[in-house]
């Protein structure tokens, strides 16, 4: 059973990663998955987001820690209901069924791996969990500003639909990180931060030769975006491949 999981798990990652390199170099096929035609940096955007999703799924693959599955699934459960919701909303039935077959996967997965006990019950690090506190609010407040479709919230302008979509996109995000805060032990906060160390990089990418166009009105938020990114790209870092209490994580994960 652990080697299939472990398959699973880690195949899903690989593939999501072809996926990364479709929509980040927007190969046809990739796009053509997007219900919509839109921009360079929207599809950065999803890209970023599928890179998150990989990062997770790799490191839980080959550490064995089936239990972190629990905050990512309840992540996906909440932004695929939302997302069911707004494609049935606009006439989109194929791709309201596809994200609601995905949110009853998403609770059985939650069901099952919540209830697992981690093997590794490190507490997390206390800068790691404020800095969760902070970005649940931060993703909650934008994610709403976004599914209201306030201007000017991303760094260009934005599809009114696809703002809706990230918005929703960010506020499942915010139960990823608020499980790992109200479950305080390093492996519910190590899936989050590989998470955001992956989203960073490809978001990076694209965003550091943005500043020689972007739009005056987006320019702040260029700016703010930028140093979050740069600060959890940071967080990451540290406590994955450098702080004396965390760092063995890797080291584990190569001899379980």
């Amino acid at each position: 059973m652990d080697k299939l999981l472990r398959l699973v798990t880690i195949g899903s990652g690989i593939g999501l990663l072809v996926l990364v390199a479709g929509y980040f170099w927007q190969w046809p096929w990739a796009v053509a998955t997007w219900p919509w035609p839109d921009g360079p940096l929207s599809y950065t955007f999803i890209a970023g987001i599928q890179a998150a999703i990989a990062a997770a799924l790799l490191w839980i693959g080959f550490t064995g820690e089936w239990g972190a599955l629990s905050n990512g699934a309840l992540n996906l459960v909440v932004m695929m209901a939302g997302l069911a919701v707004f494609f049935f909303a606009l006439g989109l039935p194929l791709y309201a069924i596809g994200c609601a077959i995905f949110v009853l996967f998403n609770v059985g997965l939650f069901w099952w791996s919540h209830r697992l006990p981690l093997r590794d019950t490190r507490p997390t690090p206390r800068l790691v969990r404020w800095s969760f506190v902070v970005f649940t609010a931060a993703l909650l407040l934008v994610g709403s500003a976004l599914v209201l479709r306030v201007p000017i919230i991303f760094p260009w302008p934005l599809n009114p639909d696809s703002s809706v979509i990230f918005g929703l996109i960010f506020i499942g995000d915010a139960f990823y990180f608020l499980y790992a805060v109200l479950r305080p032990q390093w492996h519910y906060a190590a899936a989050p931060l590989w998470s955001f160390l992956a989203y960073d990089v490809v978001l990076l990418a694209r965003f550091i030769p943005h500043f020689g166009d972007v739009k005056p009105e987006h320019a702040l938020s260029l700016y703010v975006y930028t140093a979050v990114l740069l600060y959890s790209a940071a967080l990451a870092i540290y406590y994955l491949f450098i702080h004396r209490q965390t760092r063995p994580l890797l080291l584990a994960a190569g001899s379980v």
